[in-house]
């Protein structure tokens, strides 16, 4: 029951701060979690970001192409490696995802704080990092 209610909260919660974003800010949440990444890790790689999101690099590629086709992002060289680029935020994209933050905790705000209080948040803040650091090293085990 506990793996049924986690996947059900999980697909509900994205659905429906996706569609908050897309109403509010014209953003999808896909790019809103990378353009945040960005954000606040500057001279990220695509590799960083599909490590970041746990997704495949070409996947990681293909939202970041779209991103860029849209003016929020951009590639440059990247000084320490000739064979990889960097991905930085435009003034459009700094500007579009500063917008959408407060719409985005806004609505966790809603969802979370409005139903658990800060003791219980934490709680699960804390048991999701050590549920997400077991399955990490159980990763790391495997593919050694």
């Amino acid at each position: 029951m506990l793996y049924h209610d986690l996947v059900r909260f999980e697909t509900e919660l994205w659905a429906g701060v996706d569609a908050r974003l897309r109403s509010d800010c014209d953003l999808q949440l896909t790019w809103f979690e990378i353009m945040q990444l960005l954000r606040h890790r500057e001279g990220q790689r695509v590799q960083d970001v599909a490590e970041e999101f746990v997704i495949t690099v070409g996947g990681a590629s293909k939202v970041i192409d779209r991103i860029e086709k849209a003016g929020f992002c951009r590639r440059v060289p990247n000084p320490h490696d000739r064979r990889s680029a960097l991905i930085v935020l435009t003034s459009a994209g700094t500007t579009k995802v500063d917008d959408a933050a407060p719409v985005f905790e806004d609505e966790l705000a809603q969802r979370f704080s409005s139903v658990l209080g800060p003791a219980e948040l934490d709680r699960m803040a804390t048991g999701l990092r050590l549920l997400r650091s077991a399955t990490d090293v159980a990763d790391r085990s495997a593919s050694a």
